[in-house]
């Protein structure tokens, strides 16, 4: 018998690893200006964005098995620069390209896909890869 295979609604969380996380507040909260929604210090912080939620962890940190019963969280955390896009339109990527020149921030990328959507690549202080994209990219 094929089981019917579960819906998936979207992405709920996307998590990056980061080496500072005064550095990682200054640009996803200053220059970005995601809502913060928590903060352990020494850890990580945690910001909306739309509907996701972008997790910003220190790994080694995230290595250490937790003690909290209630919260069973297996360790985890990865090495190496990771990717996460963040979807605007056409006129918001402008908006985006000057704010983010504007605040120090080196485009890494600008340019149009074959299907005419456009992309804009930078790097957090940690050297993650941030995009921002139409989201006609994947139409």
């Amino acid at each position: 018998m094929t089981q019917k295979t579960p819906p998936l609604s979207g992405v709920l969380e996307a998590a990056l690893y980061v080496d500072d996380l005064d550095a990682a507040k200054g640009f996803y909260g200053d220059v970005l200006g995601l809502e913060k929604i928590t903060e352990v210090a020494g850890r990580h912080v945690f910001y909306r964005a739309g509907e996701t939620v972008v997790l910003l962890f220190i790994a080694e940190q995230t290595r250490v098995p937790t003690t909290n019963a209630k919260l069973p969280v297996p360790p985890h955390g990865a090495d190496g620069a990771g990717h996460l896009c963040f979807a605007a339109d056409g006129e918001a990527l402008i908006g985006w390209r000057d704010r983010l020149e504007s605040a120090g921030v080196a485009i890494e990328a600008d340019f149009e896909w074959p299907n005419g959507a456009r992309s804009i690549y930078v790097r957090d202080p940690a050297g993650n890869s941030i995009e921002f994209a139409e989201p006609k990219l994947w139409a």
